[in-house]
């Protein structure tokens, strides 16, 4: 027979080289599971691999990837390989491809998988802690590997806090796959991504971009939306930069104000970004050069240094008392438009939000202070119009003075 040829997109080729654990998480339309069916074919073609796909919960095997697989089979002219079963896929080469819900296991049953070659958990969002528990040193034969797909839902959630929490376990590679990674994206998804990303942004970037749902009501910013725009000639732009390094990003955004609407169309966005590299960053950004620029004053070595390789016009925010609650206040009575290009703001704007009370859950007045890097630089980039809204705001065109003197015969002499 000759070889099978599986084009796989780039997003995901890290995953191809044998590892432990492998893991891609994001939004719909992402191919995550087709990546995963794909790659269950081309194991049990290439070896006598036996695979469990499993789901937390499964009732029958319809809610199961098997049809996925089989549809795979087909598209793929490897129907050779295989005897498709009622119930499993069993290979050619002698393994066979078995459909399980993990809630179905005790810690007994589970014995059952401890050969397998392969565990696949689809909608690994849905996976408890219990189940994890129960699979990870149950599929421990020489080389096994198990392989988790999932739309993040919580941070918290047993499979983010393990592949994706501060120390992920030895020998693991876990991609993030969204839309934009498809090339095969069929038009139909597209357009109900379109849909979406015009009419609920929050929608748009949990489903979509496979961004953690957020409490509705702690969530700072509900005015915005994002949609593809160009600015007219003559626009005045604004733009704010908020420094980072190590684990923080440095950013530079890019906007202007028109009346009640703040349109938002370039975002620079770098982790680790040493200061001689801060430079083309920032060029990156349209007309970066020419603009003043309003930038974090926490690092004034960093401004001199701005100003010395091509951005003589950047200056120091001025921070004060409450500047951060008031600078976040002024951006919340816009309108903002985003340009989908500006990944990075569409995700903080989703996910920025003020604390809960962790014993009530009841939301209080205080901004959490994470998700907010392109947020403060384009607090900063507004800074200029908020104080002189402000200045306008205090000068009152009529002053009332209250005398103190007396006057026998009543007021104005009546």
């Amino acid at each position: 027979m000759s070889s099978l040829v599986i084009e796989t997109p780039a997003v995901f080729e890290p995953l191809l080289r044998p590892s432990r654990y492998k893991g891609v998480h994001g939004g719909r339309g992402s191919g995550k599971s087709h990546f995963f069916a794909e790659l269950a074919v081309e194991t049990m073609i290439s070896s006598k691999a036996d695979i469990v796909c499993l789901r937390e919960i499964q009732k029958s095997l319809k809610f199961s990837v098997k049809k996925l697989i089989e549809g795979k089979i087909e598209s793929m002219n490897a129907g050779a390989y295989f005897e498709v079963q009622n119930e499993q896929i069993r290979s050619k080469a002698g393994g066979v491809c078995i459909f399980q819900g993990m809630q179905d296991h005790t810690s007994d049953s589970i014995k059952s998988l401890e050969g397998f070659k392969v565990a696949w958990f689809e909608e690994a969002q849905s996976a408890s802690q219990r189940s994890l528990d129960l699979l990870r040193p149950t599929i421990r034969a020489p080389g096994s590997e198990l392989w988790f797909s999932w739309n993040p839902s919580k941070a918290t959630d047993p499979i983010d806090a393990l592949l994706r929490g501060e120390e992920p376990p030895p020998d693991s590679v876990v991609v993030e796959a969204n839309y934009m990674d498809n090339p095969w994206l069929p038009a139909e998804l597209l357009a109900e991504m379109e849909y979406d990303r015009g009419r609920d942004p929050e929608k748009y970037a949990h489903i979509w971009l496979g961004q953690y749902q957020t409490n509705s009501e702690a969530r700072v910013f509900r005015n915005w939306t994002i949609e593809e725009f160009e600015r007219p000639p003559g626009t005045v732009f604004r733009f704010g930069a908020d420094w980072g390094f190590s684990i923080d990003p440095s950013v530079l955004v890019r906007c202007s104000i028109d009346q009640h609407r703040l349109y938002v169309d370039h975002e620079a966005y770098m982790v680790g970004c040493e200061i001689n590299n801060l430079p083309d960053l920032f060029m990156s950004v349209p007309e970066a050069e020419k603009w003043p620029i309003t930038a974090d004053s926490a690092r004034p070595e960093t401004i001199s240094y701005m100003r010395k390789h091509g951005f003589p016009r950047i200056m120091s925010a001025v921070k004060g008392a409450r500047s951060l609650e008031e600078g976040v206040e002024f951006l919340r009575g816009f309108d903002v438009v985003v340009h989908p290009r500006c990944k990075h703001l569409i995700d903080e704007l989703t996910m920025y939000s003020y604390k809960t009370d962790p014993l009530t859950g009841a939301v209080v007045p205080i901004l959490e202070d994470k998700n907010n890097h392109v947020i403060d630089s384009l607090r900063y980039a507004c800074e200029g119009a908020r104080r002189a809204g402000k200045v306008r705001k205090t000068q009152e065109p009529v002053r009332r003075m209250i005398s103190t003197r007396t006057v026998s015969t009543g007021w104005m002499g009546a």
